[in-house]
């Protein structure tokens, strides 16, 4: 099959999950012998056609120019180039940006299948009006796109609740990290299971706040550190707040896996205080980095990690989980996602269900079509 991937800044990952979603997916999807291609913002760092085996085409990005609104220029011109060519699928990652430009997608000729993520119109950096807006293009991308993949089993029920569409539930992957090199810590001056962490993008519905309020409140001195790009507003303000705070470090974005893989294995408490999105590929890596989870208590949270983890809602639950809560003690639980890691969420068993997939919703299509010409022929009878 020729398959495309749209709906991301680009491979190699340099930003977040759905990009590193993807580096993983078009990569074993390319190994497995098919001609795989995904679409990269012109200023990506990484510039050449080729990575991997993966196509890679540039597309002019205005958003360092004209900020959010450059994205939909960006998606625009991803979609417009997928009519220059004869993909078989066309796999969108998201909808937020993208899907008012669903009615340029080649329907006629490739399946047009959609990651849907999360519930982007939850979010509370947005705007009641953007928020408004978001549920507009939740709403396009439904109908715009020929099958639908919902990453968390929280996601495929809202979907069939609010629209009435059924959705594949295929859930992000990660590889078993077993590579640990305690001399990782040595440049952050940290002793294995001396201290907690968090990665996650600064913003609010990421439970930062109530994450660090929570460590004042436990009065604890142990290192607690911040993963994840500070040079924003609600980075700032985090920076201001808690600046007397020693204890909590910021450390900006690591984009190293093997470093990151390494910090979570070594860590004692591993807080993971999404609340919008579906499965986070982040919390999987932890998983597979055998770190101990404190996730905040949701469906989307509770439907991957169930009882092999603790849950929090309030900065005095994480104050509790801090003060009383130790890594060694509770091993069970760190093998019980391990297990989980090999025989759900690996990366061969993900690909494998993206290409059942795939399969599938191109033959539905193609059946669909041949049922709606086979009426046509009749009605001129």
């Amino acid at each position: 099959m020729k398959i495309a991937i749209i709906g991301t800044r680009g491979i190699p990952n340099n930003y977040g999950g759905f990009e590193q979603f993807a580096e993983y997916l078009s990569r074993g999807l390319t190994k497995r012998g098919h001609d795989v291609t995904v679409y990269n913002s012109h200023n990506h760092p990484y510039p050449e056609d080729e990575w991997n085996g993966v196509n890679i085409i540039h597309c002019y990005d205005p958003e360092y120019l004209w900020g959010t609104f450059g994205q939909f220029i960006y998606d625009f011109n991803c979609i417009r180039d997928t009519r220059k060519r004869d993909f078989d699928v066309i796999l969108q990652l998201g909808y937020t940006s993208n899907s008012v430009w669903g009615w340029l997608l080649p329907r006629k000729r490739s399946l047009i299948s959609t990651n849907m993520d999360g519930l982007e119109w939850k979010r509370i950096k947005y705007s009641k009006n953007v928020r408004r807006f978001l549920r507009f293009a939740e709403k396009l991308a439904v109908k715009t796109s020929d099958s639908l993949i919902s990453d968390s089993l929280g996601i495929q029920k809202y979907l069939y609740d609010k629209y009435e569409e059924e959705s594949a539930y295929i859930p992000y992957g990660a590889d078993l990290f077993t590579d640990f090199e305690q001399t990782v810590l040595d440049r952050y001056g940290l002793s294995p299971y001396r201290y907690n962490m968090l990665i996650a993008r600064l913003e609010p519905e990421n439970s930062i706040e109530i994450i660090l309020d929570g460590i004042v409140q436990s009065g604890q001195d142990t290192p607690f550190l911040v993963v994840g790009n500070h040079r924003t507003r609600y980075g700032h303000y985090l920076k201001a707040k808690y600046k007397k705070q020693r204890n909590i470090r910021f450390l900006g974005g690591i984009y190293d896996i093997n470093e990151l893989n390494n910090l979570r294995h070594f860590s004692n408490l591993y807080f993971h205080g999404h609340t919008v999105g579906g499965t986070n590929p982040s919390l999987l890596e932890a998983m597979a980095s055998q770190a101990l989870i404190c996730a905040h208590n949701n469906i989307f949270n509770r439907s991957i990690v169930g009882n092999d983890g603790f849950y929090f809602e309030s900065a005095e639950e994480v104050a509790e989980l801090l003060r009383y809560e130790a890594k060694p003690v509770h091993m069970e639980k760190i093998e019980a996602n391990t297990r989980k890691i090999r025989t759900i969420y690996s990366w061969p068993v993900i690909i494998n269900q993206y290409l059942a997939h795939f399969e599938e919703a191109l033959r539905r299509k193609e059946s669909l079509v041949n049922e709606v010409q086979s009426v046509e022929s009749r009605t001129w009878l």
